[in-house]
């Protein structure tokens, strides 16, 4: 290592760092040499006072000397429970020094999803979608990053961000490929748990290299820099006990010498003695009595400061700390001389009228626990008050109430609901979820309290069901909750059930709930809710006489109100699951729709009723051929949830569904794309949701159609694509599709006993569209040879079930199932009548399959020409390739 000193601006926190600023260099030099380059990241991690902040500032040195644009923005000890804190102070300066029709230009339709959260919007009146709101902002450093190539991002103390904050940062890292911009984040080991510790893992795991990890200085580096700042004379014994005192920590040395020079000691080993007094003075108690020499009022000022946090504002620290302006300033001069307070970098700076920061973030740490803990609290609920006073908002105050002892303070319960409210409204329910769970501390007046633990599980159903069924099961047992409102947290918590895998217990629950009404739009909703859910049940029926009871029932609707709307999208789903008329299912759905439309108050993201139900509408149509309103309401729902930013598992649904549309379509390689999508988005909200299992469910469905075996072999593997299989239905039937894929890779026996087995789960259901679970056919083909006897019933049976759905797609199908069993020229004549059928349907796939298979039992140069034709356009590339490998042989 070297003893020299570091050159030009460098700070002595920087003595042996010289392969770090090497490494920082080599970094901003590849990103400025081309502005098509992909992006990088550096971690840094060090221990309090190792160095990280000076090297940043290196780096922004560094960066600006070669043209750069600069953002910078750092975590802080008191404001973690501050939602998107960091990425505000990264982003804010950038966006306020544009004109307010530009920042509407530069992020366009994300502007009113990600302005909220960087507050320069304000929310809308719909709660935003988390992870609409973390992709809104990575597109909008996306878009800031190319005005202002090279762009360098620093972000200090990671370790103390807010949890928002880490979650656009561990996204944005995942796209650093696509982006010209370098990221420097830099942390402390440790000091973070849970989710913000695997967030700084995957922003650590982006980088693609080790953590840059900063060492101890040695006491060789050490002795360097004592003799650097005190004089070539300090000698050997003297330097050894800067090392021994420091432990080699490059903030404490630094720290040191300044004292050292200041006090004028002689740095020989006669005075190496009073280096620990010395020290202890600069850092803990040493520090909190430097503090208190300095008098009681620059004391209070810098409580007022820890309590504030990073950004501190004179006036706002006069009113808390209680002096007047002037005293105010005179105590920030003492501070600042004492080198406890600072002003902030210029180039740092935010355009929030920040005046001061604290020297170091241990200075602000012994500050803030220097605070005797009764007056700690205390100032929490002035700084609170003073917060509000200035017009920064609940939210803003909130992190301050809830540091607040509870004291049965209604107007504290009132705060912390609107700030929940605030949280809800940028994109922020873990911020929510701490304001209410703090306010049911307190506790709430009983007449709201049943109203504050439902709010708190409206703000956790997406994130903890299991915590929001505690919270609105309580809350329904207790008084306070009454009309829409209690059959809302009813419906919510039916919701949570499900997400909980405890589908039987959601029935039961709105059945409970159902029967303590009379009859009218309130019980028939509830009633409705109940039908929905035991229809997407996977298991055996709920209740016996279910679908006789529902069919009843949907007989009354005319479609007046959106609670028989949605009972007749449930008989016709009901209708549709069990095999009956397809033009009797049709008529269901159309009348549930209002001149040809959803209803207002039952679109994609209208919450009354869910997504469940539009699902069933729109597959009903799906697996009716009725494939033009099918593709109408998914690729709305597409629309509709990108315009709201839902892109978490409301967006990875409707890829999904318009990767089923596609695939019933024959548009394989447009529905390979969006169900890639629908697994990338559904991975991002969690595996083992019923979400997750349609997008790979189809996916390997659509695979196999292409004749990508091996794929779709290897996504089943990758994706978990086997049993146990989901609570809740899975379309198409996820049993059929893998035992179609057992057969195709050759595990036949394997195969064979998957498809039994689905055949008796839809037994049990009775569902019998031989569409929506199409196991028949493929076990009939599976049997033809060791069971031919069975293989034929199963093919007699399909078509029994086919006519009676009457669609020419289940109609074909399954006169392709029965002249796969036959040979001759009863095979060619059944082959012909599926292509009949299969011309007319709007399945493209399969009819491109029914006039390959026509076209080999006839020999037909012509017909395997038309299937060959058809299946390119389809991309079905094992089609294409078995057709062409006969035509071969016919020529």
């Amino acid at each position: 290592m070297t003893e020299a000193r570091p050159t030009g601006a460098a700070s002595a926190s920087l003595w042996e760092r010289d392969e770090e600023v090497a490494a920082v260099v080599r970094a901003v030099d590849t990103l400025c040499a081309d502005g098509t380059s992909s992006g990088g990241l550096l971690m840094i991690r060090g221990e309090a006072g190792f160095g990280k902040t000076a090297l940043l500032a290196e780096t922004r040195r560094i960066a600006e000397q070669r043209g750069c644009a600069v953002w910078s923005a750092r975590g802080g000890q008191t404001l973690r429970s501050v939602p998107f804190h960091v990425v505000r102070q990264l982003l804010q300066p950038a966006l306020l020094s544009l004109l307010p029709e530009e920042v509407r230009e530069y992020l366009g339709d994300w502007y009113d999803i990600a302005g909220p959260a960087l507050g320069i919007a304000e929310p809308g009146e719909r709660r935003a979608d988390p992870q609409g709101v973390t992709d809104g902002l990575v597109t909008a450093v996306r878009r800031l990053a190319r005005r202002d190539w090279p762009l360098v991002l620093l972000i200090d103390d990671a370790h103390w961000a807010d949890q928002e904050t880490l979650r656009w940062l561990a996204a944005f890292a995942e796209r650093l490929d696509e982006l010209s911009v370098l990221v420097v984040v830099a942390r402390r080991p440790g000091e973070v748990s849970g989710e913000s510790a695997r967030l700084l893992d995957a922003v650590a795991a982006a980088a693609g290299r080790p953590a840059t990890t900063l060492s101890a200085l040695t006491p060789d580096g050490t002795a360097g820099l004592t003799r650097a700042t005190l004089g070539e004379h300090a000698d050997g014994p003297f330097c050894r006990e800067v090392w021994a005192v420091t432990a080699g920590n490059p903030y404490e040395t630094v720290e040191l010498l300044a004292k050292v020079r200041d006090s004028e000691l002689e740095p020989t080993e006669g005075a190496a003695g009073e280096l620990r007094a010395l020290n202890r003075a600069a850092r803990g108690g040493g520090l909190v009595a430097r503090l208190e020499e300095l008098g009681i009022d620059a004391t209070r000022f810098a409580w007022a400061a820890a309590i504030l946090g990073n950004d501190i504002s004179v006036d706002l620290v006069a009113k808390l700390a209680t002096l007047d302006r002037e005293d105010a300033r005179r105590c920030a001069e003492l501070l600042r001389s004492a080198r406890i307070l600072t002003a902030p970098d210029p180039a740092n700076t935010q355009a929030d009228g920040t005046d001061l920061e604290f020297v170091h973030p241990l200075i602000a740490t012994a500050v803030y626990e220097s605070i005797p803990p009764a007056l700690c609290t205390a100032m929490h609920g002035i700084a609170a008050q003073v917060v509000t006073d200035s017009g920064l908002g609940a939210a803003a105050a909130a992190r301050h109430l809830l540091q607040v002892h509870p004291d049965d303070d209604e107007e504290l319960v009132e705060q912390l609901r609107e700030a929940a409210r605030e949280h809800l409204a940028v994109g922020a329910p873990d911020a929510a979820r701490r304001c209410l769970e703090r306010a049911l501390l307190e506790p709430p007046a009983p007449e709201v309290h049943a109203r504050v633990l439902y709010e708190l599980g409206c703000a956790t159903l997406l994130t903890a069901p299991a915590k929001t069924i505690a919270h609105l099961q309580m809350a329904l047992a207790m008084p306070g909750l009454d009309g829409a409102e209690r059959v809302d947290a009813v419906f919510r918590l039916s919701q949570a059930l499900l997400h909980n895998d405890q589908l039987e217990e959601a029935v039961r629950t709105v059945e409970a709930e159902a029967a303590r009404h009379e009859p009218g739009p309130t019980r028939m909703r509830l009633q409705a809710v109940q039908y929905m859910w035991e229809g997407v049940h996977a298991g055996e029926a709920t209740s016996p006489g279910r679908s006789q009871r529902l069919a009843e029932l949907a007989r009354t609707c005319t479609g007046r109100d959106n609670s028989e709307r949605a009972l007749l999208i449930l008989r016709g789903f009901d209708a549709l699951t069990h095999g009956e008329n397809a033009e009797e299912v049709v008529e269901l759905c159309d009348r549930a729709l209002v001149n040809g439309r959803l209803a207002p108050g039952l679109g994609w993201t209208d919450s009354e009723w869910g997504v469940e139900l539009l699902m069933m509408l729109a597959a009903s149509y799906a697996y009716t051929d009725r494939l033009d309103r099918a593709e109408s309401l998914y690729t709305e729902a597409l629309r509709a949830y990108e315009t709201a930013g839902w892109s978490g598992g409301h967006l990875a649904l409707a890829h999904a569904y318009l990767g089923l549309g596609h695939r019933r379509r024959g548009r394989l390689g447009e529905a390979e794309t969006s169900l890639r999508e629908s697994l990338r988005l559904a991975e991002r909200v969690g595996r083992g949701l019923p979400l997750y299992w349609s997008a790979t469910c189809n996916l390997v469905d659509t695979l196999l159609a292409r004749g990508h075996v091996d794929e779709a072999w290897a996504i089943s593997e990758q994706y978990g694509f086997a049993p146990p299989y989901p609570s809740t239905i899975v379309l198409p039937d996820p049993r059929s599709v893998r035992g179609r894929l057992l057969l195709a890779v050759g595990r036949t026996k394997d195969g064979i006993n998957e498809l039994e087995a689905a055949e008796k789960a839809a037994a049990v259901r009775g569902h019998h569209n031989p569409v929506l679970v199409p196991w028949a056919g493929d076990l009939a083909r599976a049997l033809a040879t060791e069971d031919p006897g069975r293989a034929a019933r199963l093919a007699t049976d399909l078509r029994r079930h086919a006519e009676r759905l009457g669609t020419d797609t289940a109609i074909g199908e399954a006169l392709r199932c029965a002249a796969a069993l036959e040979t001759g020229q009863r095979a060619v004549r059944l082959a012909a009548q599926a292509v009949t059928y299969l011309e007319a349907s709007p399945c493209q796939y399969e009819h491109a399959a029914a006039r390959v298979e026509y076209g080999i039992l006839s020999r037909s140069v012509t017909e395997l020409n038309r299937g060959l034709a058809l299946a390119r356009s389809c991309g079905a590339d094992g089609l294409v390739t078995e057709a062409t490998a006969v035509l071969r042989g016919l020529e």
